[in-house]
């Protein structure tokens, strides 16, 4: 796990570069989505003095509404420094991120099933969600990410704070990000639930 915490510090060095972010230890989020309403954006955006106020910095990449797009940017220079923003979509830049986070903002609206918290949690990096669709199916609260239930402001930051809580507790966090480096995304246990239902429809 050394070796994670070592890789992952690499990353964020050269991810804070990227974003002109200033060097810190403090925890660095990320936002990678499609910047719309469904996304929740408007409650990262909201969050952000929080996250910043407790010494986090915050990296965005997405584009989508022009109207959220221009507030991230906003953001990005009111908190320069702290906030960095790409407005497009790189996939090389995206799996540098995951790399280098310690948290992802997806506090999504809905979420049939969605992909970022499973590529997040493979990298070690804990989702920040709502309980939602596929959100709630593959993330465990206080294990691997954390989950709230209403979306809106308060939700994220209660869980904003019981994320911070366990950054701040250095064996508490690396256990966590141990469980999310862990957790299997295939299709083996969704299979033989399948296989199970058909056996018992088929035995009645």
């Amino acid at each position: 796990m050394a070796n994670v915490r070592v890789w992952k510090q690499k990353n964020a060095a050269e991810i804070r570069r990227d974003f002109d972010l200033e060097p810190t230890c403090g925890p660095l989020f990320s936002i990678i989505s499609r910047l719309v309403h469904q996304k929740g954006i408007d409650l990262s955006i909201e969050a952000a003095e929080m996250i910043v106020s407790a010494g986090g910095q915050i990296v965005v990449t997405g584009r989508g509404d022009r109207k959220l797009e221009s507030e991230i940017m906003d953001l990005s220079k009111r908190y320069t420094g702290s906030v960095g923003a790409h407005i497009g979509f790189d996939d090389i830049e995206a799996r540098k991120m995951y790399a280098a986070n310690d948290f992802l903002l997806m506090p999504s609206r809905f979420e049939p099933c969605g992909l970022s918290q499973m590529y997040a949690q493979r990298y070690g990096t804990l989702p920040i969600a709502c309980r939602t669709g596929g959100l709630d199916d593959t993330i465990d609260d206080d294990s691997s990410g954390f989950l709230f239930s209403t979306p809106n402001a308060d939700g994220l930051i209660s869980a904003l704070q019981r994320a911070l809580g366990a950054f701040r507790s250095k064996r508490s966090f690396q256990a966590m990000r141990r469980r999310a480096i862990a957790k299997c995304f295939d299709w083996a246990q969704p299979v033989q639930k399948y296989a199970n239902i058909y056996a018992q429809s088929i035995s009645n």
